[in-house]
Formats: C-alpha cells, sequence, structure tokens
C-alpha cells in the first residue's frame, strides 16, 4: 500500500516537473512520507522513475490487451481499441505525460519507452494481419503500418492528456484515419505502377 502510495506521488510530480526538476523532497511531500522512508524504498531517483515506468507501462499494455477481442468485425475492433487508447489516456493523464513525455525526453529510460511501444506495435500489427481482407491487398508491412498508426494515436493522445480534444472526437477522427488506411494498405494504384 505505502509503495503504490509514493509510486502515485512520483507520477504526480514526474508529470507536472519532468524528470531533472523532480526533486525526492516534493515527492516524498506528495506521498506524504518523509524523505528516509521514499529513500528506504526506492534508493535513487532513476530507481523510483524506473520503478513508475514499470508500472504505467503495465497498466497501459493491459489497458490495450482488453481492447483486443478477435471476434469482433475489423471495424468495430478497430473502434473498441482506439477508444480503449483514449480512455486510458484520458483516465491516466499524469500516467500518459510520464510515459509519452518525460521518458522519451531522458535518454536513460528511452529503451523501457520503446519496449511498450514495441509490444503496442505488435499487438496493433497482429491486428491489422488478422483483418486484413482486402481483394488487391499485396506486399503488406503489417509492422510498419502499425508503426504509422501507433504515431498517430501517440499525437492525438497527448492532445487528450492536455484537454484539447474529447475521447469521442478523438476516436472518431483516429478511427476514420486508421479505417480509409486499413481499407487502401497494400492496394497498389495502376496509375502510379505506371509513373
Amino acid at each position: 500500500m505505502r509503495e503504490q502510495q509514493m509510486l502515485d506521488a512520483a507520477v504526480k510530480v514526474f508529470a507536472a516537473n519532468g524528470f531533472s526538476d523532480a526533486s525526492m523532497d516534493a515527492i516524498a511531500a506528495q506521498a506524504q512520507i518523509s524523505k528516509p522512508m521514499l529513500y528506504l524504498y526506492y534508493g535513487s531517483k532513476d530507481e523510483l522513475f524506473s520503478a513508475c515506468l514499470a508500472r504505467e507501462s503495465a497498466k497501459f499494455i493491459d489497458a490495450m490487451s482488453v481492447g483486443f477481442n478477435p471476434a469482433l468485425r475489423q471495424r468495430d475492433q478497430t473502434r473498441t481499441v482506439v477508444r480503449e487508447f483514449l480512455r486510458y489516456v484520458h483516465e491516466n493523464a499524469d500516467s500518459w505525460r510520464v510515459l509519452y513525455r518525460v521518458a522519451t525526453g531522458t535518454a536513460s529510460f528511452s529503451d523501457l519507452v520503446d519496449q511498450s511501444r514495441s509490444r503496442v506495435i505488435e499487438m496493433v500489427a497482429e491486428l491489422i494481419k488478422q483483418g486484413t481482407t482486402v481483394e488487391g491487398a499485396t506486399d503488406v508491412d503489417f509492422e510498419l503500418t502499425a508503426v504509422a498508426l501507433v504515431g498517430a494515436g501517440e499525437a492525438v493522445g497527448d492532445r487528450i492528456s492536455d484537454g484539447d480534444i474529447s475521447v469521442e472526437t478523438a476516436t472518431d477522427l483516429l478511427v476514420g484515419i486508421t479505417w480509409r488506411g486499413l481499407r487502401g494498405v497494400g492496394v497498389h494504384d495502376d496509375a502510379s505502377a505506371e509513373a
């Protein structure tokens, strides 16, 4: 219970101040514990930040996994996955900021974020692969398509974490882009092939 309290406080402070400007004093104060107690559990700010990233990444992957349901039609599946992702960001804005802004901007921790992102890309690539039934779709690079979709999702998610756009509006936007893109992925345009 105390560890959760410390990690919750750390996520809040890291999200607000970034890694460099977040102090163990501020985190201890946010957690309503003494600084020596914080150091007893986490020997350094690096160790505490690593623990935050591990927990928040796991929560994010779990939230994304809920959306994957092979029984759904592809378009319904796409909407479910996008909505779950955006809902997670909306409900966990501090967590998202730590994962998307703070950790990616901190060289020593970017590998942890890359691992989480790679897992999501694998999940999305598999979803696209399972649902791609467009006639004429050849040479589809499912991984690269997933990278593009995840990148767009991250950019829109960042806007949601700031409250710039609603979850429903963002869901409609991303599903529209994704669905139109998936319909044409791997289909060669005869005119461009002749050029």
